[in-house]
């Protein structure tokens, strides 16, 4: 009989820490349960999450709900959201403190072990305990003389993505945009390539998932380590702005980067639709597609919980048994079944964090 708790799923990417930040949530709420969002204590342990990337996000309006402002638009048969405007350091660093006193008190409280080093993640593994890692979506509370990377780092921080959908001094991200390469602007700025190099410098992750293509290649031109998307799908099957052409994918294997699955319904449907009547094949679609491309050792999950609509079969946290009995029911062996649940990011973080 199989265990529908394992592998244990290691995810790479979500939203639990705006949760707090929106003060939709609380620690005691989080870690006894609640009806609300995506993610809670009780429901990883259904789902056997043992964890993932945990996303420092500076929302676009400073915290109100962003529901109506773009979500509500992705369900015509066509769409092109403008990208929303910059946003200062010193609103951005606000935001980023409060989210990193969050991820702490939730290590305080034991619903997570802050993790920087896959040594730290396989011992939470053993023990029960839920391994996180700090992500930076959005690098808006990075200044231009990267003072705050270096403190940001020490408080835990390793990986970073340059941009969300809207620009920084680093570069420019991809619109939610339907039908759409992600061909959607300039590359990385000076700034840009420079933070490149200063995370290469930390054995910081780089993740490319939001941004456009020339940045992309600026990035794959100038890294040394794994060219990493911590949650995107494959173009070839969502024509989508967000998700990744061949081409890219093709430039991420030979890094030997990575791609986290992404569970948003509008990046994982054909027609780009906010619609969570979404069939667990068409993510098992994209997961085909992604092995072929990548090879089974590149691809891992990256679910978006508590940023995006899934679908419904899967619907949170508790819902990972059904994605595992899918896989498998799919055609997936045990040994690929734990590589794309935690392995492959177990290897690409050993490499980029140069621990290999």
């Amino acid at each position: 009989m199989t265990n529908t708790t394992s592998p244990l799923i290691f995810d790479g990417h979500n939203d639990f820490l705006l949760r707090f930040f929106r003060k939709t949530l609380t620690i005691d709420a989080a870690m006894n349960g609640v009806e609300t969002g995506q993610m809670d204590f009780p429901r990883a342990r259904a789902g056997g999450f043992g964890g993932g990337f945990f996303a420092l996000y500076v929302p676009t309006d400073l915290g109100g709900a962003i529901a109506g402002s773009y979500e509500d638009k992705m369900d015509q048969p066509t769409y092109d959201i403008p990208l929303p405007p910059g946003i200062a350091w010193d609103d951005a660093i606000k935001v980023i403190l409060s989210e990193v006193a969050t991820f702490k008190k939730l290590e305080k409280a034991g619903f997570l072990t802050g993790c920087t080093s896959t040594g730290e993640i396989e011992a939470a593994f053993e023990r029960g305990e839920i391994a996180a890692i700090l992500h930076m979506e959005g690098a808006e509370a990075i200044d231009e003389n990267f003072e705050t990377l270096e403190v940001l780092y020490a408080a835990g921080l390793r990986s970073i993505g340059p941009v969300w959908s809207r620009p920084t001094i680093f570069g420019h991200g991809v619109p939610f945009r339907y039908p759409s390469t992600g061909d959607t602007g300039p590359g990385l700025t000076d700034l840009g390539k420079k933070l490149v190099s200063e995370c290469n410098r930390l054995g910081v992750m780089l993740d490319v998932s939001h941004l456009n293509e020339k940045g992309f290649d600026d990035l794959a031109a100038i890294t040394d380590a794994p060219i990493v998307a911590t949650h995107s799908n494959a173009y070839a099957i969502c024509p989508h702005a967000r998700n990744l052409t061949d081409r890219q994918l093709s430039i991420i294997a030979e890094s030997d980067g990575m791609v986290g699955l992404n569970f948003a319904v509008v990046f994982l449907r054909p027609d780009g639709q906010q619609n969570v009547d979404t069939s667990i094949d068409t993510m098992l679609r994209h997961l085909d597609h992604l092995i072929d491309k990548l090879g089974e050792d590149r691809v891992g999950l990256g679910s978006d919980f508590d940023g995006a609509e899934i679908p419904q079969g899967i619907k949170d946290l508790s819902g990972l048994p059904a994605l595992r009995e899918a896989m498998r029911q799919h055609g997936y062996g045990e040994e690929l079944m734990t590589r794309l649940c935690h392995g492959n990011w177990m290897r690409v973080l050993k490499k980029t964090w140069k621990e290999i």
